[in-house]
């Protein structure tokens, strides 16, 4: 037997009924009942949301001989004819994918030009994907759209509006133009409920919840999918026959995922993974869950009763639960991690997708927890961290190990534990810089390792008139101090500054004294070597890396950090 789709079956007769665009409902409503009803109409917006059932309804409503308040009764001869799509002297919808051509617009052009049927009507044009007429389509319609004939509407909707702005942009200003939003899945979910209600349906909250959610905003393919579900199972609608249709994974598999990621169990990922296929589940479709399942996460970890999820109570606690065992910031790096694949569209471009899926899941429980280096130097100096202590742990759970020395002063740069991606680098903070340390005597240290760059920078500080070389001189790095040699390396194209300072005796005195007062030695025997990067170009990641060179020279108890703990960079 022949059935209507859900989708035409309910489609909405009113400017009330559609869901989610109550601003263009209530816009066009006042425009037909206060007779300001503009000539032509532009609505934009993702498909599935009503942009074609809003110019229908805008057309029954011009047309209507019953209609009040400025809405269509939706029951006249003239609504239903309408309604339907059926043939109208009077309102013409036309596919302009496939009618996209110079000859078409001019015909459509000719034919506008003749009065409505009836002195109280209007002709109304739709044209659907508008977007794909042609430039001469488009310059063939603007006379047309400038200065219209009485009583002629035109109504264009399309997906993708900027196409007609890139090639068409003289239309946009000839249109009213009326942005329809993506659905939220509240709406969605109530309209489903409805329409079950009228079909006489038992249905289930958190079944409509999941279709509204895999709709992704569209109302239509919501309807599409509710239909698809019954024609499963007609009787009802449940949450076990909708993940079966569907391919949804259940929540528990992401749980399960969290629990393993949460104990850093490498091994159980092959295993996990093995079981989503043997239990035929899409990996694509997994993915696809996978960051709606760590954003949920994520919010309920900073906020266990936040309204930016929708989930049953029990779910919530679940997710509360599992939440547990990350810190937000773990939890940011995951999601950043899973959004960057699902971009990058790998999974659906090979052929090896348990491989892909089986990488980025391993790099999601490799990510250990992040750590302040601030705690941590607390922690191996046994002196309590500024603020509020928190705990530091690397992969096995173990507590931080101890050191008898303080930790240095200053801002806090960040760390990330753990040996999954190797490399035993870390990451400096946006504005951190270790205190300098002191040799035995209380002076400055001279080697390399000691207070020379600190010494570097305070002369240059201290030292004015400095003109245009106070740059070279702020961007020279310390390489050594020995033997009365003070090496500086410089960036490319600093160098020749530099020189041309220090070969001047007078100019550079006032440096020297200050620069051998800082390191303790005699003017007289102090040397400034430079020397000149090469042409290469300086990375983010190698300068963020020279950064912290410096400070792990400064300080051997930070140096000992990253080996022993085996610290990796946190972008």
């Amino acid at each position: 037997m022949y059935r209507t789709a859900l989708a035409r079956t309910h489609r909405p007769r009113r400017f009330e009924e559609l869901v989610g665009q109550d601003h263009v409902g209530a816009t066009l409503r006042a425009a037909v009942e206060s007779g300001r009803v503009a000539h032509a109409y532009l609505f934009s917006g993702p498909r599935g949301v009503g942009k074609t059932t809003a110019a229908r309804i805008l057309a029954m409503a011009l047309n209507c001989p019953r209609g009040e308040g400025g809405e269509p009764c939706g029951e006249c001869e003239s609504c239903e004819r309408i309604w339907s799509g059926r043939a109208s002297l009077d309102v013409v919808e036309i596919d302009a994918a496939s009618h996209r051509g110079v000859d078409d617009a001019r015909d459509l052009r000719e034919r506008a030009m003749y009065a409505p049927t009836g002195d109280d009507r209007y002709k109304v044009y739709i044209l659907d994907e508008a977007h794909m007429l042609t430039r001469d389509a488009w310059n063939a319609l603007l006379k047309i759209l400038e200065e219209p004939p009485p009583r002629v509407v035109f109504a264009f909707a399309t997906t993708e509006p900027q196409k007609i702005e890139q090639g068409a942009a003289p239309v946009m200003s000839r249109c009213q133009r009326f942005d329809f939003r993506r659905v939220s899945v509240g709406d969605i979910t109530d309209r489903l409920a409805e329409v079950l209600d009228r079909e006489g349906v038992a249905h289930e909250g958190d079944a409509l919840r999941s279709i509204a959610r895999r709709a992704d905003g569209g109302v239509r393919d919501a309807l599409s999918l509710l239909d698809q579900v019954l024609s499963f199972r007609g009787d009802a609608v449940r949450v076990a026959d909708v993940r079966q249709m569907l391919g949804l994974v259940d929540e528990d598999r992401y749980l399960t995922f969290f629990g393993i990621a949460a104990r850093g169990d490498r091994a159980d990922v092959f295993g996990f993974v093995q079981s989503l296929l043997d239990d035929g589940y899409d990996p694509a479709e997994f993915m696809r869950g996978l960051g709606d399942a760590l954003r949920t996460l994520l919010a309920t970890r900073l906020d266990p009763d936040t309204d930016a999820i929708e989930l049953t109570a029990e779910s919530r606690a679940r997710f509360a639960e599992a939440a547990a065992g990350f810190s937000p910031a773990d939890l940011l790096r995951q999601l950043a991690a899973v959004s960057e694949f699902e971009a990058s569209g790998v999974l659906n471009r090979t052929s090896q997708q348990r491989i892909q899926l089986e990488v980025l899941l391993m790099r999601l429980v490799s990510m250990d927890s992040t750590v302040e280096l601030e705690e941590l130097m607390a922690a191996l100096g046994g002196g309590p961290p500024r603020g509020e202590p928190r705990s530091a742990r690397d992969p096995g759970g173990r507590p931080p190990p101890q050191a008898p020395d303080a930790p240095p002063s200053g801002p806090t740069p960040v760390a990330q534990s753990g040996g999954g991606d190797g490399g035993g680098r870390v990451v400096e903070g946006t504005k951190a810089q270790a205190s300098p340390r002191a040799s035995a005597d209380g002076a400055p240290a001279t080697g390399a390792s000691g207070g020379a760059a600190d010494a570097w920078a305070g002369a240059v500080a201290a030292t004015p008139n400095l003109g245009g070389a106070a740059i070279a001189l702020r961007g020279a790095r310390v390489e050594e101090w020995s033997d009365g040699v003070l090496r500086l390396r410089l960036p490319a194209g600093l160098g020749t500054d530099l020189e041309s300072l220090l070969g001047d005796e007078r100019r550079s005195a006032p440096l020297r004294e200050n620069l051998a007062r800082a390191l303790g030695h005699d003017p007289e025997r102090l040397e400034i070597a430079v020397q000149e990067d090469g042409a290469r170009r300086m990375t983010a990641e190698g300068a963020t890396r020279q950064r912290m060179d410096q400070w792990m020279a400064r300080d051997p108890r930070l140096r000992e950090a990253v080996e022993e703990l085996d610290l990796t960079l946190k972008e």
